[in-house]
């Protein structure tokens, strides 16, 4: 396996694209995808994972199907006041489950939230009941989805040069 300064050979960006479109490919279907035997694409699965390329694996949910039919964009500004209240208000965040991503932003803003929840009464609730209850909240404006174009999509590899094969 390279170090972790070295950079990642063709094998390692194969596993990493290949992963990326099927998270459930057996390790002996895997090395065939990527013309490696089964045990050192085991291994360079295993170092990808170690060195923090690949964090973590999941079923990609319909969420219109489980009945979270509503997609929010929440910019939430708050008081910059001290870094210890903004970092309450990041844990706070963290902690909701309705909150399935969450960015700083630059510009007007502190954060963007991406909120999910079953209808539009119910994010309303969710907002004054949770989101207007959050330590250094000052405001929030929310945007909502009208339809998805693209999403769940993997990240592009083609920025990656693989090092000479080893």
């Amino acid at each position: 396996m390279p170090a972790p300064d070295q950079g990642l050979d063709r094998y390692d960006v194969a596993i990493l694209a290949e992963l990326q479109q099927d998270a459930r490919l057996s390790n002996a279907e895997l090395a065939a995808r990527i013309g490696l035997s089964a045990a050192p694409t085991w291994r360079r699965v295993k170092w990808l994972e170690a060195q923090g390329y690949i964090t973590g694996y999941r079923a990609e949910l319909d969420r219109r199907r489980i009945g979270l039919g509503v997609l929010a964009f929440v910019r939430v500004d708050a008081e910059r006041n001290n870094a210890a209240a903004t970092r309450a208000l990041e844990d706070a965040i963290r902690a909701l489950p309705e909150v399935t991503a969450c960015h700083y932003i630059s510009g007007a803003g502190t954060f963007e939230l991406h909120v999910v929840t079953t209808d539009l009464d119910a994010y309303s609730r969710w907002s004054m009941d949770t989101l207007f209850k959050l330590p250094n909240v000052k405001d929030i404006h929310t945007s909502f989805s009208l339809g998805e174009v693209k999403s769940g999509a993997a990240l592009p590899l083609a920025h990656l040069r693989p090092t000479p094969q080893r």
